[in-house]
């Protein structure tokens, strides 16, 4: 479709905009100067055109309300293309912030919905290559801002343990189907936590790899800097037969390194974890709204590793209580300017870009921006309002200490293999009802991700499992290891799992108190 050629109108509404101060007589110079540039971008849109990609003809379906009680599916597909491989025949649920071509695309939000894209993302391309079943599109939380489940659209996701209770977002449906046990594996996203909360409060595994592990390429960002994709599954085996997969650089991301080495992450977990030293961050307990049940638990599933004979000890870093503040910054203004102004993808980075979800977004959210989520909104109005008055001044702080966050942990991951703590200082809380005040929607959304958000910043390891029960609700146990040492982040969780005998699952008869 060719650009509308600007008019003088259009132009002068721009200069006020910037405070130009061009005189009205030379307006018209600058209209045909203007002009003359932009006929390069009608020459680009014919070159794209003879290499768009044309959406593959793929059947999709609503699921019916009856097999979807938990809200957990967005849409339904069975598509596999090829019967050999690591994943044969194995169903996995795709977080919906994530593209498979020909399938409706919402990301939780009416401001994406209609959208469909044209090609697979890497990860989807990978998980298809190697014998999977995509059996369909998991409901993700409103732009995946959220770390409850009461924010996607059109419902909320509940907990499988307790329908009353949050599953945890933003990968809320991922977590929910695998906990169900309707998928083996499911991809998650996590910028804040968003892998890693749901599958802590679903009682399943949910593994965030480090920042460039696992091409992003394909799905939805918030920002570029702490966006992930990672494995949910119900075993650290099937976690890391999923990573295996989806791990490797693409070179279209880049976020991730040039090259990657290849490594067999199931191959890894054979290797004996007797004798890994374990900190503990004694940070990561007794926060303001920790729960002490929950804390109980985490500690008690240290005793049950160190019974295994992986010795811990207790390990303090105060940068840890200073992490969320530096989250808050990039991940704040790193979303309004990327995000939300510059409508999901942004500039200024080589990759592939999906440019059709950029136009179909970017044009839906300015038609009626009143479709963005309570988090969101205030989000964009935290961070227009700082960019505006201090010009991003404050998020190049947060960046420069950034380093310092990162050295903190490492210099403990000098002294200790993995690093341990609560995923969640909170059980999963009550879901918000539909009528709930704008307050409680925000504060469920951002309460509990203190523990977590730390490392989508530094881009360390960071796998939950789950630790054990407290009040009838999962309570998961974060291990955190050395930048691209996932494998023995895996090894300390698989001697978790084989310790206890094996993770329980949601009861048939699921309270509803």
């Amino acid at each position: 479709m060719p650009m509308d050629q600007p008019d003088a109108a259009a132009l002068a509404r721009i200069a006020e905009g910037y405070g130009f101060g061009i005189a009205e007589g030379d307006m018209a110079i600058y209209e045909a100067a203007a002009s003359g540039l932009l006929q390069s971008w009608n020459k680009v849109e014919d070159l794209y055109g003879e290499i768009a990609p044309t959406p593959p003809d793929r059947r999709w379906g609503q699921p019916d309300p009856a097999d979807n009680p938990d809200n957990a599916w967005y849409v339904t597909t069975e598509i596999q293309e090829s019967t050999s491989g690591l994943l044969a025949g194995r169903r996995v649920a795709i977080k919906d912030n994530t593209a498979v071509a020909g399938i409706p695309m919402m990301n939780g939000s009416r401001t994406l919905e209609g959208f469909v894209p044209a090609e697979d993302a890497t990860v989807v391309r990978r998980l298809l290559d190697a014998g999977a079943v995509i059996a369909g599109k998991s409901t993700c939380e409103d732009l995946c801002f959220s770390g409850g489940s009461h924010t996607s659209k059109p419902h909320a996701v509940r907990n499988p343990w307790n329908t009353t209770r949050s599953a945890g977002g933003s990968s809320s449906g991922s977590a929910v189907l695998v906990a169900q046990g309707e998928v083996d594996l499911a991809v998650g996203g996590d910028q804040g936590g968003s892998v890693r909360m749901p599958a802590a409060w679903c009682g399943v595994v949910g593994h965030k790899p480090t920042h460039g592990l696992v091409p992003y390429t394909g799905a939805f960002p918030i920002e570029q800097s702490i966006d992930h994709l990672g494995p949910i599954a119900r075993t650290v085996a099937d976690a890391a037969l999923m990573l295996s997969v989806m791990a490797g650089a693409d070179g279209k991301d880049p976020r991730q390194p040039t090259t990657l080495d290849p490594v067999d992450y199931v191959a890894a977990l054979d290797e004996p974890a007797r004798g890994l030293r374990i900190g503990v961050v004694v940070e990561g307990f007794g926060r303001v709204n920790s729960d002490a049940g929950a804390d109980a638990v985490v500690r008690e599933a240290v005793e049950t590793l160190r019974a295994a004979r992986l010795p811990a000890e207790d390990v303090s870093i105060p940068w840890h209580l200073d992490g969320t503040a530096l989250w808050d910054v990039i991940a704040t203004e790193g979303a309004t300017w990327q995000m939300v102004d510059g409508n999901g993808y942004g500039m200024n980075w080589k990759g592939r870009y999906d440019p059709e979800l950029m136009a179909h977004y970017g044009s839906r959210w300015r038609q009626d921006a009143s479709q963005f989520s309570e988090t969101v909104k205030m989000v964009a109005l935290a961070g227009r309002y700082a960019l505006e008055t201090n010009h991003g001044r404050h998020y190049a702080m947060a960046r420069n200490l950034e380093q310092e966050l990162s050295a903190a942990y490492d210099a403990a991951l000098q002294e200790y293999d993995v690093l341990v703590m609560p995923t969640m200082p909170m059980l999963p809380t009550p879901l918000p009802g539909a009528d709930a005040p704008v307050d409680a929607v925000i504060g469920r959304a951002l309460e509990m991700i203190g523990n977590t958000c730390p490392f989508d910043v530094t881009g360390h390891p960071a796998c939950t499992v789950p630790a054990g029960m407290s009040d009838g609700l999962p309570v998961g146990l974060m291990i955190i290891g050395r930048h691209f040492d996932d494998a023995t982040v895996l090894r300390v969780a698989h001697a978790f799992e084989t310790a206890i005998g094996g993770f329980p699952t949601p009861n048939m008869m699921r309270s509803n108190a």
